[in-house]
């Protein structure tokens, strides 16, 4: 008996797949006079989202009751959705290994090439990365039906030293992945699939009526079965969106990057001519919106065709840009703005259903979150990585923290999480927040002993409390800092930590909950048996492992809105269609480069060229794009940098340009001018400075010299520091930086001008430099290697400084205390330095580390810490030192750059500025003696864009016209 002719049939791009295959079957099969006609039938899916829209479209249409077909998922590699997993179809079949499994196998066989090679420099992590490729290769050979061992001959002469590694890599996996596979009693997922395909194909039954619909055949193996399918005596194969009035040129010249060169392909594998394709649909015609994508989609050779569109009118082309319009965003926040205002505008309608469908998930993210505007929740179909859904970022920040050994920042992290929680959740909060302020400031010791240690002098509750804590977490970071760890008992004590400092309940419920649970167990059960890694690759690994698993909600889809990758919009069908992100390299993405083989290489071998994809990533704009009302939207730049138009779009303007059609592209609706009201501010009632008048008897009685100069800047400051108690908190993890550089230096000099009261001898700097050596003690050496030379250069100038200065003076006071009474007010201050003149009177000296402020902000009293510590000394305020008339204001800086220090006697008579401060003083003490005094904010800042410590609740950005007030002149 002669083989039948094959049975190839197409639906055209432009009709609606799930509607037009169920009405055409049923019509064939007569389902309205036999309800039982469809359930001998077997109809064969590309993947499991297609199944279940065919059953509800089916359910639809069909009305009353009938059995339906018997609907199978083949699932393509490129959908990430493996064909007949251990469904019970292939029993007899090895299971697929598992892909974390496999990865960390490969991981390990990577370490053991590093160590052939001697070279033993890939950590575990690095080892992981590369063996995620390998994985994509080895599916890609067992797609492609390649075989491993033919790549070494394949580099030339030139290429032999780079060619060597990666021959040597190739080798040991064609050697021992087999064995390791053998051992695992199972395959590569690639391999399974290929094996049930071709066990499928060979045991199809003969008198059966089989259907393959809206497959591409874009496997081998796929397109084998599918050839079955069309040759078997009731079986047929439906394409999707053939197009059978391409002309027979751009036919011959298609390349991997059409859309229709999949489709050729498969044909040839079938063995049937284009010609010989029948319409699904016999009434069927082309439409415009159909010949305008195939225009722009022609094969480059054959563009001189515009031509004659050119010179025809383009009537067809201006008759299939009815629908179709396009956007140029001017960002990615603005496209996802007016995406969101196209599928809100859909809901206009009832019963119109819309889709977003792009291959960018940032986007897809943004206009859902843009969505939630009109209280619209969507779910993007791609689903959420595990690691950004609450499970999974809180088992990432426990990996994460152990790994730090507990530092702060992490820590915290890892405890302000919503699922971390031991007992009552407020009462671990609140503790949550004590441990909070008592770590800021420098780094604490590493581990839980050295956080133990800084809370040792906090109150008991906290460290009891810690103490707890500690315990449930320190086996795991006990773990985490040993030189290796068994993988498996990383896991494990992974999973008692979480359990120790979160509640079950809460921390594996839900779809997140479920889905980190499944994934734990998976990766527990993975790690069995593996080798001994570094800690250190455990969290990057742990997340990055997490990152790929993408949680799918079962339920809260919006009824009539989906937001869709290319690959899970195939086959459905929407009223309207938003095609985003249409810039190179995002859709479609760029052509991958190959780590392995360059193209020739590829080509000798038998893999497919890179442009392949392009091409399946071309049917799916081709396909979405032939619906009747199409978005198409584009982002101009991202994060500042020009973007390139995607291929098509820029092949749309091309046409549209040279036809005088562009002005047809524009939408009816102007969402770029609904989005730019939608972002217009609304007027600004700009509030008033701050000037809050507490009752006298809260404010202050007694201020430092320092704080002086504040409370004449910044008055609200000194309310905000004084009267309501605000402190500002240390950062975590604080840098050793100015502040305690100048601590140093202003102890350092304190105990050299002791040991030298009558001044230091030649060579005395080396002193000077011991006494900085036992201050720097504790300090991290990258901090004592930049300040020692600038200390040793500073040094050789102030003990010069101090041999000449030292004959002017007599007797000399540091770091003296002082306190200064003015009726119902304190003056306090501490002196650095007080030297009595042998002259007569005393110079006032402040050390500085940086710049000292300029002779006319001291005598404008601006800067009035050292005129107020002369009217202090005058008056005797100071402990020890009788009082003494000023005779200098000295600043004194110790800096050790290019100029080693800086001694600068204010250009002033230091008794008349004293006195003129002091008075100023009580003046101003009077003043803000008066309940209607205000303590307004920024009176006079220093400089207006230096942020001060409470300009935050005075809202300073909300009443200042500049965002800080005007710095002085």
């Amino acid at each position: 008996m002669s083989q039948p002719e094959p049975r190839v049939l197409t639906i055209a791009g432009d009709q609606p797949f799930a509607e037009n295959f169920t009405a055409g079957l049923m019509a064939r099969s007569r389902v309205d006079h036999d309800p039982l006609a469809l359930a001998g039938m077997t109809v064969f899916l590309p993947t499991r989202r297609a199944v279940r829209n065919f059953t509800d479209t089916f359910a639809r249409l069909l009305g009353g009751a009938a059995l339906l077909p018997r609907f199978r998922p083949l699932g393509d590699v490129d959908e990430d959705e493996l064909l007949l997993r251990d469904d019970g179809d292939t029993p007899d079949l090895p299971p697929a290994i598992s892909p974390i499994r496999r990865r960390l196998l490969l991981a390990m066989l990577v370490r053991r090439w590093d160590e052939r090679r001697h070279r033993d420099a890939l950590g575990f992590a690095q080892a992981s990365a590369l063996a995620q490729g390998l994985a994509a290769l080895l599916d890609e050979f067992h797609t492609q039906r390649c075989d491993l061992g033919s790549v070494r001959d394949l580099a030339p002469k030139a290429l032999a030293a780079h060619w060597e590694d990666v021959v040597s890599l190739l080798d040991l996996l064609s050697e021992e992945w087999p064995n390791l596979l053998a051992a695992e009693r199972a395959v590569d997922p690639a391999d399974r699939r290929d094996r049930a395909l071709s066990r499928l194909t060979q045991t199809l039954d003969p008198e059966a009526t089989i259907i393959a619909a809206g497959s591409t055949g874009s496997i081998p193996a796929t397109g084998e079965l599918l050839k079955a399918i069309a040759h078997l005596p009731h079986g047929m194969v439906v394409l999707p969106g053939l197009d059978q009035e391409l002309d027979a040129e751009s036919w011959e010249k298609l390349d991997p990057g059409h859309p229709q060169y999949g489709m050729k392909q498969l044909l040839r594998r079938i063995g049937i001519e284009r010609e010989q394709v029948k319409p699904w649909s016999a009434e069927h015609r082309d439409s415009p919106r159909q010949r305008l994508l195939r225009e722009i989609l022609r094969p480059p050779p054959t563009t001189d065709a515009w031509l004659a569109l050119a010179q025809s009118g383009g009537g067809d082309i201006a008759e299939g840009l009815r629908g179709l319009s396009l956007v140029d965003a001017a960002d990615p926040a603005e496209e996802a703005s007016i995406v969101a205002l196209a599928l809100r505008e859909a809901l206009e309608t009832p019963q119109r259903t819309a889709a977003l469908v792009t291959p960018d998930r940032g986007l897809a993210r943004r206009v859902a979150a843009e969505l939630k505007r009109w209280d619209i929740d969507i779910d993007d179909s791609a689903g959420t990585p595990l690691a950004h859904t609450p499970p999974g970022n809180f088992l990432c920040l426990l990996a994460e923290a152990a790994d730090s050994a507990f530092a702060p920042v992490p820590f915290l992290a890892l405890l302000k999480h919503p699922l971390c929680a031991v007992g009552d959740a407020a009462h671990f909060r609140r503790q949550a927040r004590a441990l909070d302020i008592a770590l800021r400031g420098a780094l604490p010791d590493a581990g839980l002993d050295g956080i133990a240690r800084r809370i040792a002098d906090k109150p008991a509750f906290l460290q009891h409390w810690f103490a707890e804590l500690a315990e449930g977490l320190r086996p795991f970071g006990d773990a985490l800092a040993d030189e290796r760890i068994d993988p498996a008992k990383a896991v494990a004590l992974h999973l008692e930590a979480a359990a120790a400092i979160s509640d079950a309940r809460q921390l594996w419920r839900g779809d997140a909950g479920e889905r980190a649970r499944d994934f734990v167990e998976e990766l527990l059960s993975a790690t069995a048996g593996l080798p001994k890694i570094e800690p250190r690759a455990y969290a990057p690994l742990f997340r990055e492992l997490v990152l790929g698993i993408a949680v799918r909600p079962r339920y809260g889809k919006h009824p009539r809105l989906a937001i869709l990758g290319p690959l899970e919009a195939r086959l459905l069908s929407f009223d309207r269609v938003v095609l985003a992100g249409l810039n190179e390299g995002t859709w479609p993405q760029a052509a991958a480069t190959d780590p392995w083989f360059s193209r020739p290489m590829r080509a000798a071998i038998g893999l497919e060229p890179p442009e392949r994809s392009i091409g399946l990533a071309a049917h799916d704009f081709a396909t979405l794009a032939a619906r009747g009302d199409v978005l198409l939207t584009r982002a101009q730049k991202t994060d500042g940098a020009p973007m390139v138009p995607s291929r098509w779009v820029e092949r749309l303007l091309q046409l549209t340009s040279g036809l005088g059609l562009s002005n047809r592209l524009a939408p009816r609706t102007d969402y770029r001018a609904i989005h730019a009201l939608q972002q217009e501010p609304a007027p600004a009632n700009r509030i008033k400075r701050p000037a809050p008048t507490p009752p006298v008897e809260a404010r202050p009685k007694s201020l430092s010299v320092t704080e002086i100069e504040t409370w004449l800047r910044d008055p609200y400051a000194i309310y905000a520091r004084r009267i309501l108690g605000l402190e500002k908190l240390d950062p975590h993890d604080a840098e050793i930086g100015a502040l305690e550089r100048g601590m140093i230096v202003h102890d350092a000099l304190e105990r050299f001008v002791k040991e030298f009261p009558h001044g230091p001898p030649e060579g005395s700097e080396l002193r000077l430099i011991a006494i900085a050596d036992e201050l720097f003690q504790g300090l991290p050496r990258s901090v004592v290697a930049l300040w020692r030379p600038r200390f040793l250069k500073a040094a050789r100038w102030f003990a010069g400084l101090e041999r000449e200065r030292r004959a002017q003076i007599h007797e000399s006071h540091l770091e003296v205390r002082g306190n200064l009474v003015l009726g119902d007010f304190a003056l306090r201050g501490r002196a650095d330095r007080i030297d009595l003149l042998r002259a007569g009177g005393a110079a006032v000296v402040d050390y500085k580390t940086g710049a000292p402020p300029s002779d006319k902000q001291v005598r404008e009293l601006i800067a009035p810490q050292l005129p107020l510590e002369a009217a202090m000394l005058e008056r005797g305020a100071f402990d020890g030192v009788a009082p003494t008339a000023a005779a200098e204001l000295v600043y004194i800086r110790f800096a050790g750059g290019a100029r080693p220090g800086e001694l600068r006697v204010v250009n002033a008579d230091a008794h008349a500025l004293a006195a003129e401060a002091l008075a100023k003083l009580v003046q101003r003490i009077a003043e803000f003696a008066q309940t209607e005094t205000p303590y307004a904010s920024r009176v006079r800042p220093f400089r207006a864009d230096i942020e001060g410590d409470y300009d935050h609740l005075a809202r300073v950005r909300e009443w200042s016209v500049i965002g800080w007030a005007e710095a002085e002149s």
